[in-house]
């Protein structure tokens, strides 16, 4: 080999091997900008906050979305399955299925009113919530949702759960043995209100269904059909 050669050769050996050192000695976070710019990283999560949030809304606003879902479906709390057993040996067996019935009825009622805070929500994230996103784990679209949204949708949630149970002569029950229960400890103090209650449960089922998704993006982001996604999440 001649010297230039042999020059040139060495040359280009040591600007790969320095590019290679360079990639390697990188933080997970620079080396994502490589691979993906920001605004792939936005636009990607975007995709996947409305897949998550419009699939967790049809699955769970509809008859049967939390009534029929037993990862979702809500109970009795604590103890009080336990009182509950013992009032069906009493005949009181059809009112408590009322009861847990007209629950899950005002969280599949509630869920509508979820879609214009989650859609805002998806179109204002910034640039650094997505690569942040992006760089979480298997469920950081769901916190995401869940810090931004948790709050403001209970206050949206309260009062469509209230009017639903209110119709139920059984809430008042609910919350007179849920609160004596509180008293002493065996029910938490939340949990001792049945519209509160209710509310809590429906939105934990709505970031649960969201978490679902995302996994299912995150781990076939193929098999969404969305090159995006792929690209993202791949």
């Amino acid at each position: 080999m001649q010297r230039r050669d042999l020059c040139g050769w060495l040359g280009a050996s040591l600007t790969s091997l320095t590019a290679l050192s360079t990639l390697t000695a990188l933080t997970p976070e620079e080396a994502l900008a490589f691979n993906l710019s920001e605004g792939d990283a936005a636009s990607g999560v975007r995709e996947a906050l409305e897949r998550g949030a419009q699939s967790a809304l049809s699955n769970l606003g509809r008859t049967d979305g939390f009534l029929g879902n037993p990862q979702v479906r809500i109970d009795l709390p604590g103890s009080l399955r336990d009182a509950a057993r013992l009032l069906r040996t009493t005949g009181q067996g059809k009112r408590l299925d009322d009861l847990v019935t007209a629950m899950n009825r005002a969280a599949e009622q509630a869920m509508p009113e979820a879609r214009q805070l989650l859609v805002s929500t998806v179109r204002n994230i910034s640039v650094e919530d997505a690569v942040r996103i992006v760089r979480g784990g298997d469920n950081a679209v769901t916190r995401f949702f869940e810090d931004k949204t948790r709050e403001p949708l209970t206050g949206r949630f309260l009062p469509i759960v209230t009017k639903a149970t209110e119709r139920q002569s059984l809430a008042d029950k609910y919350n007179a043995v849920a609160g004596k229960a509180a008293n002493f400890g065996l029910v938490r103090r939340e949990d001792a209100n049945l519209q509160s209650y209710v509310t809590d449960k429906a939105l934990d089922g709505l970031y649960y269904m969201i978490g679902e998704e995302e996994k299912k993006i995150r781990k076939d982001p193929i098999g969404t059909g969305s090159a995006l996604l792929r690209k993202v999440f791949g």
